[in-house]
Order: structure tokens, then sequence, then C-alpha cells
């Protein structure tokens, strides 16, 4: 399953959007979000996340 954006713990730092190597992320209105039809699943997002947002669907 794809990896989704926990919004609570997100501080918008975009960290997991220049880190994404398929381009799944992106910010719209400083939201976070991840395209599932995109992720790979590598967890590269989670990895690099300070706040642990990105989780498994």
């Amino acid at each position: 399953m794809a990896y989704v954006i926990d919004q609570d713990k997100c501080i918008q730092c975009g960290a997991c959007e220049a880190e994404c190597p398929e381009g799944a992320i992106a910010e719209v209105d400083g939201l976070y979000t991840i395209d599932a039809a995109k992720c790979s699943e590598c967890g590269s997002c989670a990895d690099v996340c300070p706040s642990e947002a990105p989780q498994k669907a």
C-alpha cells in the first residue's frame, strides 16, 4: 500500500517532496499529499521526514 502524509504530524518542511524519486508528493495550499498511483512504496519520504509524517496506508 502507498504512503500517506499524516497531516497532524507534518511540519511542512518539504523534505519528503524533495526526496521522492517518483515525484509522487506535492504541496497544495500548505498541505503535502502523496499520489498513490505514483508512489512506489520505496520509503524514501519516511526515511527523510523529521516528524515521521509519511505512514503506510
